[in-house]
């Protein structure tokens, strides 16, 4: 069944493109140099339809808004190393929970809603709510197709073995519909090549999730 906007859900993803708009950080795209955030929110929706057009609006709200005024808040903000790093994306999913959230509320939405679109951004309750899970599998997809890349080029001193092991803690957040989506993506083959190696290491956990999730249908 073909997703239907209302003129709430308009404006929401409205205001939500707006503030994007303001990223002062610039990407070229197709010869175009875009607001970053804008092309990352495109990509976004861009591939929720593609993996879920039967998503809710709820979902289709969240996967917009995961990476809303994400430059606010620098990542030289807080500490190098793993806990300065959890403390920043900690702060960055309030901030994008908190942004969209003003921004429903605005727009006539509950505060059951903002609640539910809230807890998506903060990555609660994957592998227990639907829609939670469904935004998880959308960022790690489009993270692959779009800015893989980018990320080996900016850690150029991680070896195979450290970038195997990214993607596999990337895969064990995922379900087996993401990793469908993941797998079937035309990837360079170098990245191709550390995608299948990360699968091969995880794959006695991945089979038994993917038990489980059939146990659960």
């Amino acid at each position: 069944m073909a997703f239907t906007a209302t003129e709430q859900f308009k404006a929401v993803i409205l205001a939500i493109d707006t503030v994007n708009a303001e990223d002062p950080r610039k990407i070229t795209v197709d010869g175009s140099a875009q607001p970053y955030e804008t092309v990352y929110a495109n990509r976004m929706t861009e591939t929720l339809e593609r993996m879920y057009p039967d998503a809710s609006e709820l979902l289709r709200i969240a996967a917009r808004a995961q990476h809303i005024r994400r430059w606010q808040i620098p990542r030289d903000t807080y500490p190098k190393g793993r806990e300065g790093y959890q403390k920043w994306r900690l702060s960055m999913r309030q901030l994008h929970a908190d942004l969209v959230g003003g921004i429903m509320e605005e727009n006539g939405y509950c505060a059951e809603d903002i609640a539910s679109v809230g807890s998506y951004l903060r990555k609660e309750k994957l592998k227990r709510v639907a829609d939670s899970q469904a935004l998880e599998n959308v960022v790690d997809v489009v993270f692959l197709a779009f800015y893989w890349n980018d990320f080996v080029t900016k850690f150029s001193e991680y070896d195979d073995d450290k970038l195997v092991d990214i993607v596999g803690k990337t895969l064990r957040k995922m379900s087996s519909h993401g990793h469908a989506a993941a797998l079937a993506l035309d990837l360079p083959p170098e990245t191709t090549r550390i995608v299948l190696a990360a699968v091969e290491r995880e794959k006695d956990f991945l089979a038994k999730m993917a038990e489980r999730e059939n146990s659960q249908t």
